[in-house]
């Protein structure tokens, strides 16, 4: 069995074969979102705040920070945002950034065993992230790309995960400390995207024996009516072995989806999670009982 395990300084979080479903949540990112990066720029935290509790209380088991906003101090900006989101909440973070000076001030303060997000195939990537991943303990996501670009075909997509596992082990980070990202496609512009990559998620929990995660609504980019094709994209994905997703909890088809498909893969014994999440208690009668089901209140005709 592999667990990657991830944790606050209170709390664990385990993505694991066996294992629930993990949702980590993508919203505290600048990228895209022209007002939350001018209130950042300007010290304004609030919306990482709101965010960070919104997602939580939708049902992330984790969050991913990210601080990128062109032309300022990122390795600043992310090492506040960690600490103010470790200051609301002991849900573990994913530390995101492209900028290995903002990763390592993101791990200088982060309180417990971090996720970070991430390291390529490239070689200057793997010599510059890989010793930091083992200098603070953390783990680490292996985006399956190099210096070749992103490749349509699945095979070469998994030696390139391949290679980042055994330069990992080189360093010292084991196997179950990597969470490798398949890179999802958009479906609408690659047909075969959600194919290649149920094929891909396949290989890399049978073969390499690795978590896996991803960032679901690549897969729905263009397209209407897009929480639809998450939803059903993560469903066949857990289906298929993956362990995590980087989403939008606040779409409610997406966690019910990703509820719904550990049902069914059996990782919620006994339904309990679905149960507590969805279950209604029944409206009351009258004198303030329970109120009856249709079935016990129908009455036969006369005949």
């Amino acid at each position: 069995m592999t667990d990657t395990v991830i944790s606050s300084a209170s709390k664990e979080v385990v993505i694991g074969f066996d294992r629930p479903f993990v949702i980590i949540g993508e919203r505290i990112n600048p990228t895209g979102r022209k007002i939350m990066a001018a209130e950042m720029i300007a010290g304004d935290f609030s919306r990482v705040q709101s965010d960070a509790l919104a997602q939580i209380a939708a049902g992330a088991h984790m969050l991913d920070v990210n601080a990128g906003i062109p032309l300022a101090d990122e390795p600043a900006l992310l090492a506040h945002c960690i600490q103010l989101v470790q200051s609301l909440t002991d849900v573990p973070l994913s530390i995101d950034s492209s900028i290995v000076a903002a990763l390592e001030a993101g791990l200088k303060v982060y309180k417990g065993k971090a996720l970070v997000n991430s390291v390529t195939g490239e070689e200057d990537r793997l010599e510059t992230v890989l010793p930091l991943v083992k200098k603070y303990g953390a783990a680490v996501v292996a985006i399956s790309n190099d210096e070749t670009g992103i490749s349509e075909d699945p095979d070469v997509r998994f030696e390139v995960a391949r290679k980042i596992v055994q330069r990992a082990a080189d360093h010292g980070i084991p196997a179950c400390d990597v969470v490798v990202d398949p890179l999802v496609m958009p479906v609408g512009a690659i047909n075969t995207a959600g194919v290649q990559v149920m094929r891909l998620v396949h290989r890399l929990r049978t073969e390499l024996k690795v978590n896996t995660t991803c960032g679901a609504s690549n897969v729905s980019f263009g397209l209407p009516e897009r929480n639809g094709i998450n939803a059903a994209f993560l469903t066949m994905a857990i289906g298929s072995g993956m362990t995590s997703a980087i989403t939008n909890p606040m779409h409610e088809e997406v966690v019910r989806a990703v509820l719904g498909a550990d049902v069914m893969m059996g990782h919620d014994p006994d339904c309990a999670r679905w149960i507590r999440k969805f279950r209604q208690d029944p409206p009351a009668g009258a004198d303030g009982a329970p109120g009856r089901g249709r079935r016990e209140s129908s009455r036969r005709r006369p005949t």
